[in-house]
């Protein structure tokens, strides 16, 4: 067993090699996720498979949440990707309220800091149905879009928040369709594996799962 074993290794060496090596690499420095739900749409649509920058905010020891060296913090309007110990998953959503900020919603709209977030509405040709509206949300003067119902829903409003020191404020963009921080609690600092700015490539799930060309490497 011992001679087998040794032989395996001397004729697999470099394979094995490159196969701990790649190991290493997708887990402390960088790798993509896919997206099975809709939580991040209108920015992320299901069947894309974003980059994973997890060299971002740390370098971490391969295979831990471990800390070596701080290298950032995250910010807001970050799309940061984080394994939430709470909903026992891996998740993608935009940081909104950072260490020190209070935050607010009303009717699905933010007050940052006392100061009421701009919000412009889009064109409603390209939605499924007729029940959303796409809006350009700007905050710190960086624009993105989100999604919102416009039926009632729970998620319209929260009381003010003040994020304590460790802990950021995440929310999906799709606000009505989102388990985020209004469901899963505020995210700790060391469940933030990386930030994302790029989408991979992408898989239509409703057309055979053929390749969205159009998506491939888009800016988020």
């Amino acid at each position: 067993m011992k001679n087998s074993l040794k032989k395996l290794w001397k004729e697999n060496k470099l394979l094995f090699i490159f196969i701990g090596l790649m190991l290493v690499f997708r887990s402390a420095v960088a790798d993509w996720s896919d997206i099975p739900t809709g939580s991040m749409k209108p920015t992320i649509v299901e069947g894309d498979r974003i980059f994973i920058n997890k060299m971002a905010y740390d370098i971490r020891l391969p295979f831990t949440h471990i800390s070596l060296v701080t290298l950032s913090e995250p910010q807001t309007n970050d799309i940061i990707i984080f394994d939430s110990v709470v909903s026992d998953k891996r998740l993608v959503k935009r940081v909104i309220g950072v260490p020190g900020d209070t935050v607010t919603m009303r009717n699905n709209k933010l007050i940052i800091n006392n100061q009421v977030i701009s919000y412009k509405k889009e064109s409603t040709t390209n939605l499924p149905s007729n029940n959303y509206h796409d809006k350009i949300e700007t905050i710190n003067g960086q624009p993105h879009f989100i999604r919102t119902s416009k039926l009632a829903s729970q998620l319209d409003n929260f009381n003010q928040v003040i994020v304590p020191t460790g802990q950021y404020l995440v929310l999906g963009d799709n606000r009505d369709n989102s388990a985020d921080s209004r469901v899963i609690g505020l995210v700790p600092r060391k469940e933030i594996v990386g930030k994302s700015s790029q989408v991979a490539f992408s898989l239509d799930y409703n057309n055979n799962f053929l390749p969205r060309t159009n998506r491939f490497f888009h800016s988020l």
